[in-house]
Formats: C-alpha cells, sequence, structure tokens
C-alpha cells in the first residue's frame, strides 16, 4: 500500500496543508475566547475591586448613551413603522387585522428593541471603543498609564464596561416606545385599524414580563459590547491598518455574540417560564 507523505516544512516555516491550516484557526479561535475570558475577569475584578470615580464616569455615560438616543430612536421607529406594513395585509386577508398591535409590541419588546438597540450601540459605540483603545496602544498610552502605576483595565475599560451595562436598558426602553408609537401611527392612521381594538389586543398579548424580557437581555447584551471592543481595542495590531481591523472585528464580533446571547437567553426564558406556569407552555 502506497504511504502518502505530507510536504515537509521549508526554512523552519509551519506546515501549510489543509488540516494544519484547519488546526491553526481552530488554537486561534480557541486562545482568543479564552483570552476574552481573562479580560472579562479582570475587568469585573477592577469593578469590584475599587470605586470608579464620577469625573471618569459621566462623560464615558453622555458619549455612550445620551449621544446614541437619536440614532437609537430613529431606529425604533422605522423598525415598527416597517412591521406595520409588512404584516397588515398578511392578517387583513385572514379578516385578523385588529389583532396587528399584539403581533408589532410583543415582537419589538421581546427581540427586535433590545437586539436593535445593542446592534446600534455595538455599531456607533462598540467601534468608536475599539478605535480609541487601539489608537492609544499604537502610541503607547497604554503603556504610559501603566507606567505611571495607573491600571489601564480600571481607568479605560470599567467605565466604559459600566455605561455600556446601565444605559443600554434605557435605550432599549427608548427604542420599544418609539417603535410602539411608529407601528401605532402607521396601523390606525394609515391602514385605518381601529384603535381602541388596535390597543386592546396589545393591552391582552403584552405584558410586564414580556417588556421585561427584552430589558433583561440588553444587559448582556451591553456588558459584551463593552468586553468585545475594549478586548479588540487593546490587542490592536500597529499602524492604521491595525486599528481599522479592531473597530471593524469589535463590530463583527459584537453582532456575533449579540445573536448567540439572545438565542441562549431566549431558551432559558422560555424554560424558566413554562416551568413557573405550565399552564401557559402552548402559548410561547
Amino acid at each position: 500500500m502506497a504511504v502518502v507523505s505530507l510536504p515537509a516544512p521549508q526554512n523552519g516555516s509551519s506546515p501549510t496543508t489543509p488540516v494544519h491550516r484547519v488546526g491553526e484557526q481552530a488554537f486561534d479561535i480557541v486562545a482568543d475566547i479564552g483570552d476574552v475570558a481573562l479580560f472579562s475577569a479582570l475587568t469585573l475584578a477592577w469593578l469590584v475591586r475599587r470605586r470608579t470615580r464620577w469625573s471618569v464616569l459621566i462623560p464615558n455615560f453622555y458619549a455612550i448613551g445620551v449621544m446614541s438616543v437619536p440614532v437609537v430612536a430613529i431606529t425604533g421607529t422605522f423598525i415598527g413603522m416597517v412591521l406595520a406594513v409588512q404584516a397588515h395585509s398578511q392578517f387583513a386577508m385572514m379578516g385578523l387585522a385588529t389583532r396587528l398591535g399584539s403581533v408589532i409590541n410583543i415582537s419589538l419588546v421581546k427581540e427586535l428593541g433590545p437586539v436593535l438597540a445593542a446592534t446600534m450601540l455595538a455599531g456607533r459605540v462598540g467601534s468608536a471603543m475599539s478605535a480609541e483603545l487601539g489608537t492609544m496602544r499604537v502610541t503607547e498610552q497604554i503603556d504610559a498609564l501603566t507606567a505611571l502605576g495607573t491600571n489601564p483595565i480600571h481607568y479605560l475599560v470599567v467605565p466604559r464596561f459600566l455605561a455600556c451595562f446601565l444605559l443600554i436598558p434605557l435605550l432599549t426602553l427608548m427604542a420599544d416606545f418609539m417603535g410602539v408609537i411608529g407601528g401605532a401611527v402607521v396601523s390606525t392612521q394609515l391602514m385605518m385599524v381601529d384603535s381602541f381594538a388596535y390597543w386592546q389586543h396589545s393591552r391582552e398579548y403584552v405584558g410586564g414580563l414580556d417588556l421585561f424580557a427584552g430589558v433583561f437581555k440588553s444587559f448582556f447584551f451591553g456588558a459584551a459590547i463593552a468586553l468585545i471592543s475594549c478586548h479588540r481595542g487593546f490587542h490592536s495590531k500597529a499602524g492604521a491598518e491595525g486599528v481599522g481591523k479592531a473597530a471593524t472585528e469589535a463590530f463583527v464580533y459584537s453582532f456575533i455574540a449579540i445573536l448567540f446571547l439572545d438565542f441562549t437567553i431566549g431558551i432559558a426564558w422560555n424554560a424558566v417560564y413554562k416551568a413557573i406556569w405550565p399552564q401557559s407552555a402552548g402559548l410561547l
């Protein structure tokens, strides 16, 4: 039986077979996940170890929270309007146009509001944080902080983490509110759905737990955005290309994390809900 030999590496370089390349990529992915986990653990350790000054928190709260209100409000409004336009024809064919409010509003408060608010935050804030910290890494400002005796994670990462973690629920509520208003205006004013029936069915099918489910998920989204974006910035490579790549990776990885967390938390939430209220299992 013939033996197939693999090409040997030349000049001390690593093997270039497909199997080796897949192995290297898998190893790099595992190493990156471990590095992010260690970075997150250090951030949480400094969060509880030392109190962060308000003079550092307030500028981050303003840049991350206040400056994100317009884009989140506009996004939420148009999502509600688009849902109303797309769903009305299908519901009207079945004679269920008055139930349009329940579908639009429960979709907004449980899924679309939190996910889109987090996505807008990742695009507007996550990339900016990564680029800012990446520039500080390239220009050795982070090394200068370490030389001066200041922990860079406590000084740079913790305030950004707190701003994202604490303010994204408020941005989620803003997106929910604007989406509900946008959907109601289009449904009742353009599609001529009865206003009383629209809000009556919304009240019957959308409860406080549905709103809490979306806000609860947003805490995890904000934490993931802050940790991933700051980690990419801290490990940015030299040059403008490295900073740009770090900003791009921050948004892409944050978006993947948002979708993954939305899926896993949704499954866990439904399991807990069914365990507490078994009679509602068929309604989820």
